[in-house]
């Protein structure tokens, strides 16, 4: 049996893919931790304010993939905040864990109670 060599395209989604869920295995970590010492509550809660709803991405920019979207007025769970794209002068962004892991843009979600810890 031979081996093809992959074309650059091929290596290029298998790259991305492997980041993926890198990625998605690191930012699930933390929910996974126990409950010992409460430091951080596991998830916090916003409301999205954009007027015709909230695009949810893959990463924290404003240009990168789009996993879903959310309607005016849904209320989400946040489970971090980090710095990334700037929307609007806001570079913070939320990771939203309802049903898959998604970047909002803290522009669009107005936080209901404390504000989401740094991711």
């Amino acid at each position: 049996m031979s081996l093809r060599p992959r074309s650059l395209a091929t290596r290029l989604a298998v790259a991305a893919a492997g980041g993926a869920v890198a990625v998605t295995t690191l930012a699930a970590a933390p929910a996974l931790a126990s409950d010992g010492g409460n430091e951080h509550p596991r998830v916090y809660k916003g409301k999205v304010t954009a007027k015709s709803g909230l695009f949810l991405r893959d990463r924290p920019m404003r240009g990168s993939r789009v996993v879903r979207h959310e309607p005016y007025g849904k209320v989400v769970h946040i489970h971090c905040k980090i710095r990334g794209g700037d929307v609007h002068g806001n570079n913070h962004w939320y990771l939203l864990t309802d049903g898959t892991w998604a970047w909002g843009s803290a522009h669009y979600i107005s936080t209901i109670g404390k504000v989401p810890h740094w991711c």
